[in-house]
């Protein structure tokens, strides 16, 4: 058995890497250890390639079996079900760095499986996930020449950390996942606490340099196997017939693409027409597939070609705008009657219709990972309706494309959503594409910052979102801001970005070429906060402030603090109190570990009365001050009175009346209301006097005559 090891210090742990012990019969397989995280990650690829597919057959799948934290899954059948989002998200941060650097022509189905062995409760494995991927493809005979690693960034009282635990990113102002090649960075995914477009590059440089450190490793273990790798042939051009296409097509195809001319729709057409006429110039190939395979092939390269020329040689976009133009925006809110908050927010053919819904305690999502049990109480949803782009395809649960638009979103309007403290509602924002032509996430970003406001949730911020693209050849390039569809399609990388005015909240970026440098990245930071601070303005003069009332269809919630030591008193034995307060009033009442008591209903006099028995419940009593109390038992000493349920007071015979008294009974009844006055606490007992408060009102009606 030829098992083959590399390891070295990343951050505050060991990294290694190992291959040939474990899944031998995969074409290729990485054990990588990251303190006592481990993660076994297997590559394989069919011998021969599907024939007529457009697209690179690419399978990723990300899994963490609960036995690796020491836990049995939840429910029923006590086994690991579909994915959960957080492994659908993580086979996407997987797949996006690796799938660009497979050859073109590779069309062989493959497929890269990463299962998490173990884990430590404290150690996120996705970044050890993507290293081991990388690992198992490069020391195969499948075609994937260039590795890469990731990492993960901190920024915590102003210095960077690597790979942070779960414990430390709770107190960062960063939280940053980056992938990247010995020569650049390749994916970046980010959540941020309005961190400044140069925090960001210095964090992407200090990654940059780990991930170099992570592939010299990987180097050794591939010079110590040498395999030797599937030949792909590019495939075939003839150059007679790309001549022709050439010279017969391009004027056509070139107007087809003018979208300032045509909407997305009639270009599309356009280029369709285009297309078919390009298959008649050679009558042939209705009888040779291979040839007409080639012609489509021919066509699209053209297409491509006219696009990057029009770009980088006539510094022209397909629409005309210049490359720091914005689409036309067009904004509108409460637009929904009976959601909480609502809007529509467009930008050129991208249309995003969100509402933001509010809900109780009783409406946090409930998380179960391998770190243990967790809630979200702000959740984001994105749905991509086929209507959107004018198609036709059955309505399934969401693909993996919506739950990582959706996680983007969420990401970037999180930190402005109030704590759970100041705004005590579970709040979940939808957003629904109606129309799409390029950053329809971005789009959310800006809808659901306009339903979260028109809902009158007191976001610390707006948060606003611009999709950037670049197109590079050589040493010539350009940065586009607020791309479309064709741009994000053949442009060189797709940039997200969304912040605040102050800073940055989410990024994400997508490479698909080498040697993007620092000082391209800066320049598209910068363009981008240009970008995004003019659509925070539009934004705001649709809606200039938070709205000051909550929709009537809303739950009202009313917060109380009460005593830690009273909240027994208030859930009463077996929770019998509690339950009588909600039928007695009608409202919803959750009461938190450190004396919260958050009370929902859909009225002001329930709430108020149910606020009333639980201040009532849960009162102390203050020296020196006067109650209303009721007698509940008569001595001979005195008179027991309730002051709150629960909570008696001795009134001693000598303070019932300002003249001696014989008899308690010749003064009080049991049942009789009484005012007093609590004259000292010593311990759990209470002393009253009634005699106190009759002379106060005697001497106030003296003082009146």
């Amino acid at each position: 058995m030829n098992v083959h090891k590399v390891s070295r210090t990343i951050g505050e742990r060991e990294l290694s890497i190992e291959i040939g012990k474990l899944a031998k019969q995969a074409h290729g397989s990485a054990l990588v250890r990251y303190g006592e995280t481990v993660v076994l990650v297997t590559a394989c690829a069919d011998k021969e390639p599907r024939e007529g597919l457009d697209f690179f057959p690419l399978t990723v799948d990300y899994r963490e079996n609960f036995y690796a934290a020491g836990k049995i899954p939840g429910g029923f059948f006590k086994r690991e079900g579909k994915p959960s989002e957080r492994e659908v998200l993580n086979s996407r941060l997987i797949d996006r760095p690796i799938r660009p650097l497979f050859p073109e022509g590779y069309q062989n189905e493959t497929q890269v499986i990463a299962l998490v062995l173990s884990a430590d409760p404290d150690i996120d494995p996705s970044m050890h996930a993507i290293i081991g991927a990388s690992a198992a493809l490069y020391t195969s005979t499948i075609p994937f020449a260039h590795p890469i690693a990731a990492v993960r960034v901190g920024l915590i009282d102003g210095r960077y950390y690597l790979n942070p635990t779960y414990t430390e990113l709770k107190n960062s102002r960063l939280n940053l996942a980056v992938a990247g090649m010995e020569d650049g960075i390749a994916m970046v995914e980010c959540g941020a606490n309005e961190v400044s477009e140069e925090i960001m590059v210095e964090a992407l440089n200090f990654a940059h340099q780990a991930i170099r450190q992570i592939i010299e490793l990987q180097k050794q273990l591939y010079d110590k196997i040498r395999p030797e790798k599937l030949a792909v042939e590019a495939p075939k051009i003839d150059a007679a017939v790309s001549k022709k296409i050439e010279k017969e097509i391009r004027a056509s195809l070139e107007d087809a693409l003018d979208t300032h001319k045509y909407s997305k729709l009639e270009s599309y057409a356009l280029v369709d027409a285009a297309k078919e006429k390009a298959v008649e110039l050679f009558p042939e190939a209705a009888e040779d597939e291979e040839k007409l395979v080639m012609i489509k092939r021919v066509f699209g390269a053209l297409k491509e070609r006219i696009f990057r020329d029009q770009i980088l040689y006539k510094r022209e976009r397909p629409d005309k705008r210049d490359f720091k133009t914005i689409r036309p925006i067009w904004i509108e809110t409460s637009v929904l009657p009976r959601t909480h908050g609502s809007a529509v927010f467009t930008r050129g053919e991208t249309q995003a219709l969100v509402t933001a819904t509010l809900g109780t305690a009783d409406d946090v999502q409930r998380m179960d990972r391998l770190e243990g049990e967790s809630y979200k109480r702000f959740i984001m949803h994105y749905n991509f309706p086929p209507f959107s782009v004018g198609e036709v395809s059955p309505l399934r649960g969401p693909g993996r494309r919506e739950i990582g638009h959706g996680a983007l979103a969420e990401r970037a309007l999180l930190p402005m959503i109030p704590s759970e403290e100041a705004w005590p509602y579970t709040i979940r924002v939808v957003s629904d594409i109606l129309e799409s032509n390029g950053s329809s996430s971005m789009a959310t970003v800006c809808g659901g910052t306009l339903a979260l406001m028109d809902a009158g949730v007191p976001i610390k911020a707006p948060v606003a979102g611009v999709a950037m693209g670049l197109v590079k050849e050589g040493d010539t390039y350009a940065v586009l801001t607020d791309i479309a569809g064709a741009e994000d399609h053949y442009g060189d990388m797709d940039f997200k970005v969304a912040g605040t005015r102050d800073g940055i909240t989410a990024l994400q970026m997508d490479i698909k070429i080498p040697g993007v440098t620092a000082h391209i990245m800066s320049e598209a930071l910068a363009q981008a906060k240009e970008g995004r601070l003019f659509i925070l303005d539009k934004m705001l003069e649709a809606i200039a402030e938070v709205r000051t009332e909550i929709s009537p269809y809303a739950p009202r919630i009313y917060s109380m603090k009460i005593p830690t030591d009273k909240i027994r008193d208030v859930i009463g034995p077996g929770g019998k109190m509690i339950r009588s307060i909600i039928e007695q009033t009608g409202v919803k009442i959750d009461v938190s570990d450190d004396g919260r008591v958050n009370i929902a209903s859909s009225d002001g006099p329930s709430a108020n009365k149910a606020i009333e028995i639980i201040s009532n419940l849960t009162a102390t009593p203050e020296i020196g001050k006067t109650y209303r109390g009721k007698v509940v038992r008569i001595a001979d000493f005195g008179a027991f009175v309730e002051l709150f349920p629960g909570t008696d007071g001795l009134l001693h015979i000598s303070e019932i009346d300002e003249n001696r008294i014989r008899n308690v009974r010749d003064v009080l009844q049991e049942g009789d209301q009484v005012m007093v006055k609590v004259v000292g606490l010593e311990g759990n007992k209470i002393k009253l006097s009634r005699k106190a408060v009759l002379r106060e009102q005697r001497q106030k009606q003296e003082q009146k005559q």
